[in-house]
């Protein structure tokens, strides 16, 4: 029986997850379940996994939580408090963070220096604190399974195989949803164009992200601290078919790849149960039906935020908490549609330029960086 707390239970990971569980009662036992303001669904999930903790990070909603579950044995908690209090119970055997954006970095150190496995949905944590976050993994010994399914997919390519006999890693991208278009196509996008992603279930968020390649240009970054690799042993390639999840190139020519279909619970369900695989809950791939896979060079001139997610990797130090934080802020500018799509990567530009890049981070310089880059951003636009 593994014990999970699920950071995020009400997004889309998080309710993929339960999912899982759902399939897999035998196997899994919910401890604690988190949500940011969808107190509804996690009143739902509560009542159905039953678990010991939930945690609301909106405060206003805590007492409305407390009614709705006082026939239960269930402590409500709120805040980042209480992300890092249910991060490290004794009684947790994993955490799967995901929640989304910088919010997870402070409970998976404190699930690292709890000794936990961590099934790491949330790349903000390794793009902003990949140094740290390395160096506490090696102190108190605890372990990151990727949930991203490209990571997840170099994490199983790897198995069995040398560091020192990778020639490269090549991340795979479906293109999202304007592959194929120039800058001049891209003047009127709006929020609900680029949410809408060809192959993936995702939120708001991460379905802009992969509209503007910086999803893939935070994935290069998790990558190399992940994988403890230079970033031109770092590939990204278009796949469109979304069907090859990444690859391995070994030094004697081989690649091994990782092949799926298009469902977020595959990588989920890896994590959670590694090293062990049981019977699949997925669809199967039928390769005949696929017919056909192909790839393509990324156009980085159109989507230079993959180009800039490169340049901040290199730069390193703090530069990657500058991206990403301007990045959130830049997307959360254009869902409330007071930005335009192609604004995104010159917020972006601006931000890494005005930047003087600092080395020795630690988590509360990180918090620092990240906001003083969130106000430089709507200093911007005003």
């Amino acid at each position: 029986m593994r014990r999970l707390c699920i950071l995020g239970s009400t997004g889309s990971i998080g309710t993929q997850a339960l999912e899982i569980v759902r399939t897999k009662k035998e196997e899994f036992k919910i401890i604690a379940l988190t949500a940011n303001s969808n107190v509804e669904l996690l009143i739902e999930q509560a009542k159905e996994f039953k678990p010991s903790y939930v945690v609301i990070m909106d405060e206003s909603k805590k007492n409305y939580l407390k009614d709705k579950l006082a026939n239960l044995e269930i402590e409500v908690l709120t805040g980042i408090e209480g992300l890092e209090y249910v991060s490290t119970l004794k009684e947790v055997d994993i955490v799967l963070t995901a929640v989304v954006g910088m919010i997870g970095l402070r409970p998976t150190v404190q699930a690292i220096r709890s000794q936990k496995r961590i099934a790491l949905a949330n790349k903000e944590t390794m793009v902003v604190a990949g140094e740290i976050i390395k160096k506490e993994l090696k102190e108190y010994k605890a372990e990151i399974i990727p949930v991203d399914s490209e990571h997840n997919a170099i994490f199983q390519a790897l198995q069995g195989n040398k560091k020192d006999e990778v020639a490269r890693i090549i991340l795979t991208a479906s293109g999202g949803p304007f592959r194929g278009y120039k800058k001049e196509d891209l003047k009127d996008v709006t929020p609900e164009m680029a949410i809408k992603h060809p192959r993936w279930n995702m939120g708001k968020k991460i379905s802009v992200d992969s509209a503007t390649l910086m999803n893939k240009a935070l994935e290069v970054i998790e990558a190399h601290w992940l994988f403890d690799l230079d970033y031109d042993k770092i590939d990204v390639i278009i796949h469109p078919q979304s069907i090859v999840h990444s690859m391995v190139e070994y030094i004697d020519g081989s690649i091994i790849a990782q092949l799926g279909v298009t469902d977020m619970k595959l990588p989920i369900k890896y994590a959670l149960e590694y090293p062990k695989r049981t019977d699949n809950i997925s669809d199967y791939l039928d390769l005949k039906a696929v017919a056909k896979l192909t790839f393509e060079e990324a156009d980085t001139e159109t989507f230079e935020c993959l180009k800039l997610g490169y340049l901040a990797g290199k730069i390193g130090g703090s530069m990657p908490t500058v991206l990403n934080a301007a990045n959130e802020e830049a997307v959360k500018l254009f869902l409330e549609r007071k930005i335009s799509f192609l604004e995104i990567p010159k917020l972006l530009q601006s931000a890494i330029e005005n930047h003087k890049v600092e080395h020795n981070l630690t988590i509360e310089k990180i918090i620092t960086i990240e906001e003083s880059t969130k106000k430089y951003i709507n200093e911007l636009i005003k």
